[in-house]
């Protein structure tokens, strides 16, 4: 007689912690897929037990009602898939056509709840909300994450009580907050927005001219060493900077190093004559 195998102590946890895993990623889908409420576009599938005639593959239109067989229109826009199913049921029995209908509606493609992410991110594009309580970070992942070129600020827009709606959100600060309040939660149609990052610009004697971000309360010093430093012939001594005035004309100054870089500042090294 050949002995049992056993699995060792550590498979059998390993396998327990997979199985936990996937029973929470399931309610998890579950629990978004309940919350989920239907708009124009959407494509779904009816479906009554025992009823294969009055299965049904449609799309909700724009005025949320769909035609039905037997019962006609029925306003399923803005519902829960649940309260869509109950709504059906209802109708059904209403009309003395099914006794005790259980409908399953199933969700086949999402196009309604839509919302917009633009500019600087990884992947710009329009992404479904699944969900009632998705929020800013949660789109913005969706998107990619912010891009190397994107600043650390982004732009929602949109409508709220049927005014428009528009909030700057500091994402450093919003990392930086234990209470993530500016982490909103976003709407069908809002737009996130983010633009490019304020950049200076480096020439002359320096290891590494060109164009680079401006990281918040960069100063001058710091604005050097992100160019490498200077040559063996530069000076700061004769540092120039040339900057536009309040009113769009470029000046001309000479910094200190702990003067804070601005937007398309142009920092210019000279060489030293000893």
């Amino acid at each position: 007689m050949k002995s049992k195998r056993h699995l060792p102590s550590s498979w059998i946890n390993l396998l327990g912690a997979l199985a936990v895993v996937l029973c929470i990623g399931t309610a998890s889908a579950q629990e978004k897929a309940a919350d989920y409420r239907l708009a124009p576009g959407d494509a779904i599938r009816i479906q009554v037990f025992q009823n294969p005639d009055l299965t049904l593959e449609t799309r909700v239109p724009e005025t949320g009602s769909i035609s039905y067989p037997l019962v006609g229109a029925v306003a399923v826009g803005g519902l829960t898939i649940s309260q869509a199913e109950q709504k059906v049921a209802a109708a059904l029995r209403a009309g003395g056509y099914v006794e005790k209908p259980q409908v399953n509606i199933a969700l086949q493609q999402v196009r309604g709840n839509q919302v917009s992410v633009l500019g600087q991110v990884n992947h710009p594009g329009r992404f479904p909300l699944e969900t009632f309580n998705v929020r800013v970070t949660e789109v913005l992942a969706l998107a990619g994450g912010i891009a190397d070129t994107g600043a650390a600020s982004v732009t929602l827009v949109g409508t709220r009580s049927g005014s428009p709606f528009r909030k700057e959100i500091d994402m450093d600060a919003l990392f930086g907050s234990s209470s993530g309040a500016d982490d909103l939660v976003v709407q069908a149609g809002d737009t996130l927005y983010v633009r490019r990052a304020p950049v200076y610009y480096i020439y002359g004697e320096v290891q590494k001219p060109g164009s680079y971000r401006i990281e918040r309360g960069m100063t001058v010093q710091q604005a050097l060493a992100q160019g490498g430093g200077l040559t063996p012939r530069g000076t700061e001594r004769k540092l120039r900077v040339e900057r536009k005035d309040p009113q769009g004309k470029t000046v001309s100054i000479q910094p200190k190093p702990v003067d804070l870089v601005q937007a398309d500042d142009v920092l210019y090294v000279r060489e030293s004559l000893f």
